[in-house]
């Protein structure tokens, strides 16, 4: 049976997290950072002081070994402050590199556990010598990139990315490897290593999607609780309030079905990438509902810059499809499930 219910821990790392990016990325910052790449050097050093980077690194190499199911609670709090900082990526990126655990993985770790380099992870193959939409590309000083079946740390100076213009304003880029980069594991291991890495990331931009989604429906059944048309309140018409309760129904289904997954990845259990690509799907899917729905509800004022609604819309659908769309993710647990009956 799985318990998910959450520890006196876990909800105190919740709280922190929460408090931190309520300070450190409100939405003036937000739409700052758009300006900048999508990219808040001010929050990522606030979130490199708590450790949040490595977090997720077993403490004998540096960090503090918490789960998977601790990293998706704090993705789920950067996606509703829609954090302007690559955490995911480099919380993934940092977890295979410990994973691998050969000496040039440990080397370039050991920067990322001192702080001193941003490293991500190309979560999409290369095409030819390009990794397209790499996220965290536009700011990252090395890149982990699975190059044929050769796992490569490639470092990237601002001549080797073509920063990629996006729906989410996040830090994408095009990045040249051309070649380049150390070896840090091959074979079948690496390809192995890699695809788990991704497991991870659809479900930790799952769980920044569920905060997306949650803090969008909140955002909305405020609004519908205060504006008046015809006399009434708008959340008295059944056209507005069903919409906003069926989201928020969906939106705690994502959420357990992100903690599961994330439950059965820390205990690599038989349906654990099975479960990830479903929570990515049916997460992506009801947060693009719910962040519709919400700026529905404010009518022509939603699409407006000066609403915070049109932010979590947006980031929606951008944050997912750096590595695909629902159908992509559905289509990877339904390969999932044919391996897993083949054997």
């Amino acid at each position: 049976m799985v318990d998910l219910g959450l520890s006196d821990e876990q909800r105190e790392l919740v709280s922190s997290f929460k408090n931190l990016l309520a300070k450190s990325s409100p939405p003036e910052r937000v739409r700052a950072a758009e300006e900048t790449a999508g990219f808040d050097k001010v929050l990522w050093r606030a979130l490199l002081d708590t450790g949040a980077i490595t977090m997720g690194v077993p403490e004998a190499a540096g960090g503090w070994g918490a789960s998977l199911v601790d990293l998706a609670l704090v993705a789920e709090q950067l996606g509703r402050a829609a954090a302007p900082a690559p955490v995911l990526e480099a919380q993934v990126a940092a977890r295979l590199l410990a994973a691998v655990a050969t000496d040039p993985a440990k080397d370039c770790l050991a920067h990322v556990v001192d702080g001193e380099q941003l490293v991500t992870i190309a979560v999409r193959r290369p095409i030819g010598t390009a990794a397209e939409l790499t996220p965290a590309g536009a700011v990252c000083d090395a890149m982990l990139v699975l190059d044929g079946e050769r796992l490569v740390v490639v470092p990237v100076a601002d001549s080797d990315r073509r920063l990629v213009a996006n729906l989410a304003s996040a830090p994408l880029a095009d990045v040249d490897i051309a070649g380049r980069g150390i070896e840090v594991a091959s074979g079948g291991e690496a390809v192995a290593r890699f695809e788990r890495a991704i497991d991870e990331w659809l479900a930790l931009t799952a769980a920044a999607v569920v905060g997306i989604a949650s803090a969008a429906n909140e955002i909305g059944c405020a609004y519908a609780a205060e504006r008046k048309a015809f006399g009434a309140v708008i959340g008295t018409f059944q056209g507005v309030a069903h919409p906003l309760a069926d989201d928020a129904t969906s939106i705690d289904g994502s959420r357990l079905l992100v903690q599961k997954a994330a439950w059965s990845l820390d205990r690599e259990a038989p349906r654990g990438r099975e479960l990830a690509a479903m929570a990515f799907a049916f997460a992506s899917e009801t947060a693009e509902a719910a962040t519709y729905n919400a700026l529905h509800v404010h009518g022509g004022y939603g699409f407006m810059l000066e609403y915070d609604v049109q932010l979590y819309f947006r980031r929606a659908r951008g944050w997912p499809r750096v590595w695909g769309d629902a159908a992509a993710a559905y289509e990877r647990a339904a390969q999932a499930r044919y391996r897993a009956g083949s054997r």
